[in-house]
């Protein structure tokens, strides 16, 4: 019973710790406008999810370290290492969690509103 108790304590732990990082690496005005450029590198480890969110801007993401994605209807796709896109203004992306043993490194850069929140949780 005692081992029992310790492993579901590691689990939890574990479970606990593992929680999405980003390092904003440079921010800066967008010249003549009322924007601003924000560079930035995201870390989500396995376990870890991407709530459902907007952007009051643009977003391009570059996948420095691909992993497994599960989505929300439950079915898993590779987000492989090289992988680029955009998100767009106001429209609600992510809502995922990463599975499996890899971390899922992402190079963002958002040219959003200056002085609005730069993620937005979406319903």
């Amino acid at each position: 019973m005692f081992r029992l108790a310790v492993v579901f304590l590691i689990l939890l732990t574990s479970t606990t710790l593992a929680q999405t990082n980003r390092t904003e690496l440079k921010r800066a005005d967008l010249t003549g406008t009322n924007m601003e450029i924000i560079i930035a590198v995201l870390e989500v480890p396995p376990g870890s999810s991407v709530d459902r969110h907007t952007h009051p801007g643009e977003e391009a993401v570059y996948v420095l370290e691909g992993a497994t994605l599960q989505m929300p209807d439950g079915n898993q796709i590779a987000r492989p290492a090289g992988q680029a896109g955009v998100n767009v203004r106001d429209v609600p992306h992510a809502g995922y969690k990463v599975v499996g043993d890899k971390t899922l490194k992402l190079l963002t850069v958002h040219i959003v509103d200056k002085g609005k929140p730069m993620t937005v949780p979406a319903n």
